[in-house]
């Protein structure tokens, strides 16, 4: 039996390095995101407040090409605020791919091996303390599930940005930190982290026994 689960088990062991490398990019990535998401709701705050401005009426009405000069000048400014920002949704397009090929290699080998090789009562097989192969392979389809979910909210939420909706730009932390939220509350990377974890060290001992 061990034989037959050296390959799965290697396989997720690889898993695992690649999704621990890819939890990392992706938390870096949502910690940069934030900070760029407050200059720009900051700079359409500004924005707004120039065009509501009544130029003529002040001393500024005396140079009336200050006032495009300013725009030009914010509307620049949050561009380039728009340009960092798609490149953070890239890092989490990157981090989605990452986990989906990981997974995939995965599934890919146990299809491969097949019931024949592997047998159900190897797959279904559980523990005390080791979740089964079933249990596992569920986990790695729940994990690629939640960073495809997450990304496609960001990146549905920046494709909506748009410099002509100021009133739209102006709320986008609060937006960010809803999407935060439900996210935060899922736990499902570090649950089967632990489970393969689990399900690899198992496995390692039971090569290791004797007689294995």
């Amino acid at each position: 039996m061990a034989a037959v689960m050296a390959a799965p088990v290697a396989a997720l062991r690889a898993w695992s390095e690649a999704v621990a490398r890819a939890e990392t990019a992706a938390r870096e990535a949502l910690a940069a995101t934030a900070p760029l998401l407050d200059s720009l709701a900051a700079l359409a705050a500004q924005m707004r407040a120039a065009q509501r401005l009544p130029w003529d009426a002040t001393a500024l009405g005396a140079f009336p090409e200050l006032r495009a000069r300013l725009w030009r000048k914010q509307r620049g400014a949050a561009e380039a605020l728009l340009e960092q920002l798609g490149q953070r949704r890239e890092e989490l397009r990157a981090v989605r791919d990452a986990v989906g090929a990981a997974g995939s290699a995965v599934l890919r080998l146990v299809e491969e091996q097949g019931p024949t090789e592997l047998g159900l009562a190897a797959v279904l097989r559980r523990g005390p303390r080791c979740p089964s192969l079933a249990d596992v392979l569920e986990g790695l389809q729940d994990v690629e599930r939640y960073y495809r979910h997450l990304y496609l909210e960001i990146k549905l939420l920046l494709q909506r940005l748009s410099l002509d909706s100021l009133a739209d730009v102006e709320a986008l932390p609060q937006c960010w930190e809803r999407i935060l939220e439900r996210y935060k509350e899922d736990d499902v990377v570090q649950d089967t982290l632990l489970k393969v974890s689990l399900f690899v060290e198992n496995h390692h001992e039971v090569s290791c026994s004797p007689g294995s």
